[in-house]
């Protein structure tokens, strides 16, 4: 079997993690990193190829006859023509459900940063202040408890339901909106302005689709509390981000944390790159190093069940 690694360097950097186990199963070329032009070439007579960003579209099947598998180092599969696919007869398969632990805890490290002022204070520190304080301490950035906050959960799949664990771990009251609302136990599901109006946080946990694209703009931003945080961890798309900038600018929110964004990596005209009380991380949410580790072992995995007749993980 012949297998093309078109971007590793998305998910390992200086071999920090092991591609080994896709590598040991047939003949394998690895690129870093290939320009969405060069895909169908590099490819060439594979029979298998392994992305994350790449697009595999239409062209792609067409110029790569020999091509049967479409590997994902990703949960989303938007970068890939799935109805080409089936008609070309290639299987596409993705990672559920490895990054829901990574994803929560980034969530929450943008919640806490915001709250208890991490980023302020410390550069406060480094400026010299408490050095030259009198006091043991000082507290003119005011900082808040998360305990008796309600936190409202856009979509409640398995990472939701994971920020709505850690939530209850910090005695926050949670609210969720999703699509099925008459499968919710441990949450109050309630519809999406009543979410807003509500919550002192809005956190992001949704698939992008037309349902939900710019599902966060002007209009629904202006429901929101003044003192409330926004973070988005999903995708960017979900959010209009000249709205949220405004937003931001103008007062009608607190802050937001920002993990993901339309265009990546970011553009120098990215709305949201000056904008007010706006923390921004580079899609690391999903990134930390076991959680790649996982992830790395799922892709293998579903690479060797495929070769072997039994594909598991296929979308579409």
């Amino acid at each position: 079997m012949k297998i093309v690694i078109l971007d590793s360097e998305t998910v390992s950097r200086g071999g920090d993690v092991s591609l080994e186990g896709i590598c040991s199963l047939g003949e394998t070329t690895v690129y870093g990193y290939t320009p969405n032009e060069e895909v169908a070439e590099k490819i060439g007579d594979a029979n298998a190829v392994i992305c994350n960003k790449c697009l595999i579209t239409a062209e792609v099947f067409e110029k790569c006859p020999r091509l049967k598998y479409v590997g994902l180092f990703a949960t989303g599969y938007n970068n890939v023509d799935v109805e080409s696919a089936k008609k070309h007869g290639a299987a596409v398969c993705n990672v559920p459900s490895y990054s829901t632990d990574s994803v929560a805890q980034h969530t929450f490290a943008l919640i806490l940063n915001h709250f208890n002022r991490i980023r302020e204070y410390a550069d406060t520190v480094d400026n010299g202040d408490w050095v030259n304080y009198k006091l043991f301490t000082y507290f003119y950035i005011p900082t808040f408890e998360l305990k008796g906050m309600t936190i409202g959960i856009v979509g409640y799949g398995d990472i939701g339901r994971r920020v709505a664990e850690i939530a209850r771990a910090f005695g926050m009251e949670v609210l969720t909106y999703t699509r099925s609302p008459e499968k919710v136990k441990d949450a109050q599901a309630v519809s999406l302005d009543e979410l807003l109006r509500r919550s002192d946080v809005v956190t992001m946990h949704c698939p992008l689709n037309e349902g939900t694209k710019e599902i966060i703009n002007a209009k629904t931003l202006s429901l929101m509390k003044r003192s409330a945080y926004f973070v988005n961890t999903a995708r960017g798309g979900v959010v209009n981000e000249k709205d949220l900038a405004d937003a931001l600018n103008n007062g009608v929110i607190a802050g937001a944390g920002i993990d993901v964004l339309t265009a990546e990596p970011m553009r120098e005209d990215c709305p949201l790159r000056n904008a007010r009380n706006c923390t921004i991380t580079p899609h690391i949410a999903w990134a930390p190093k076991q959680t790649r580790e996982r992830l790395l072992k799922v892709v293998a995995e579903n690479l060797r069940k495929w070769s072997e007749g039994e594909p598991q993980n296929v979308v579409g």
